[in-house]
């Protein structure tokens, strides 16, 4: 019964189109009014509760670092670098965008952001090229979703607090991971665009490519501090965050001199709006989540899970199966915060680590992104290349197919995010 009311509460709010943070807090009230425990003031105790963390600090700059790296120039270098080094190959405007979006995502974390600013900047150079629009568009919506598993990622600093996970392990145990997904959509990529007869441009001279390195180092040592900073523990996360908005502020504004003064007030408003929509749904899930461990939730789940229990690697299918579905209907962040407080008991109990868990749990709510009808990435690269939205699905479907693929791997083959993971926590 509770259960019943839990999830109709909360798909009867969304179903009447109500915004999913006030859907959480209905969905609240009702779990408080079925457990005849409603008190407003626990409430908004938890509401204030819930937004007052020091790892969620992390969100805001991330979204400002990657605000500034689009308007100030990093984005549009990274992608020129990537040109001079994989332009000239056949098909090679395809691996530039699968490259540049790997570079990115170590910088910003952001899907939207790095889907938004490749999309603006290859979608016209491909079509250009005589590349198919709905495949150009795909690949770049595709690649865009590799942002929340490299570091630093927005998506593992939400579970990491809404699961009481370590966000440091998690942003190390996503670099390999991440790297496969490009692997795969490299592959796939070359596989379908054997068929196209375009012919590459030039290769680009060593002047040139030294050229392009000269001008996007000061963008590529961004990653770098932040891994190094991690991985020997100078850093925190959040006090990562906010290395990366002042460095990216800092390249912006004086090395590279693309970003002014005059520029700086829409950056910030831009990103604080972002920051309040996320920190909005964050603080408004915890009232949930407080109540969703009062209610015993998770034993529930455990209970109705228990015939898959003793196989982790059943269970971690069965999951992955719910997450595909509700990646359908419902954004990242939301999704993670709901879903989060009752999985993670469940996989403990099952003896699964949780940070192995919680990349598996990342890179399907990433792919959730770009399935149809709620993508937001699709959504955002519909908006910015101007492509009809049933093209590009059609032009994304051998990528995210792919990328589930790789999902499935991960489930089957539990070293290829542990043991990397270890290895670069030293």
């Amino acid at each position: 019964m509770t259960i019943t009311i839990f999830l109709g509460s909360l798909l009867g709010s969304m179903a009447l189109g109500m915004p999913i943070a006030f859907a959480l807090l209905v969905c609240g009230v009702a779990l408080m009014m079925h457990l005849d425990l409603f008190d407003a003031q626990i409430i908004a105790q938890n509401v204030i509760n819930g937004a007052d963390s020091f790892p969620l600090m992390a969100v805001p700059f991330f979204l400002l670092a990657g605000e500034i790296m689009n308007a100030g120039g990093l984005s549009k270098r990274i992608v020129d670098l990537a040109l001079t080094l994989v332009g000239h190959v056949k098909g090679g405007l395809g691996f530039v965008a699968i490259l540049a979006a790997c570079i990115l995502a170590s910088l910003s974390g952001s899907a939207v952001a790095d889907a938004a600013a490749l999309a603006a900047l290859l979608v016209p150079m491909m079509v250009k090229a005589g590349h198919d629009p709905a495949r150009s568009g795909g690949l770049i919506a595709a690649s865009g979703i590799i942002a929340p598993i490299i570091p630093p990622s927005i998506g593992f600093v939400i579970f990491g607090v809404a699961g009481n996970v370590s966000i440091t392990k998690l942003f190390l145990a996503g670099i390999f991971p991440g790297l496969l997904l490009g692997l795969a959509l490299a592959f796939t990529w070359w596989l379908v665009a054997r068929s196209e007869n375009i012919t590459p441009p030039p290769r680009r001279s060593m002047a040139e490519v030294l050229s392009a390195l000269r001008e996007g180092v000061w963008a590529l040592m961004l990653p770098v501090i932040i891994i190094v900073g991690l991985k020997a523990g100078v850093v925190t996360p959040t006090e990562a965050a906010v290395v990366a908005a002042v460095y990216a502020l800092f390249v912006a504004t004086v090395i590279y001199r693309e970003l002014h003064v005059t520029q700086l007030y829409e950056v910030f408003v831009t990103a604080a709006k972002t920051t309040a929509a996320v920190m909005f749904l964050v603080a408004a899930a915890m009232v949930s989540a407080w109540l969703i461990t009062i209610a015993d939730l998770p034993g529930m789940v455990s209970d109705l899970l228990r015939p898959l229990m003793d196989s982790p690697t059943l269970l971690l299918l069965a999951i992955m199966a719910l997450v595909v579905v509700v990646g359908t209907a419902m954004d990242m962040t939301p999704t993670i915060l709901i879903l989060t407080p009752v999985l993670v008991p469940v996989v403990k109990e099952a003896g699964i680590d949780p940070v192995y868990f919680g990349v598996l749990f990342i890179i399907n709510n990433a792919i959730g992104l770009i399935t149809p009808p709620v993508g937001t990435v699709l959504n955002v690269v519909c908006g910015v290349s101007k492509l009809r939205m049933e093209d590009l699905i059609r032009g994304v479907w051998p990528f995210m197919l792919a990328q589930l693929g790789v999902l499935f791997l991960l489930v089957l083959f539990p070293g290829l995010v542990t043991v990397p993971a270890r290895w670069f926590a030293g």
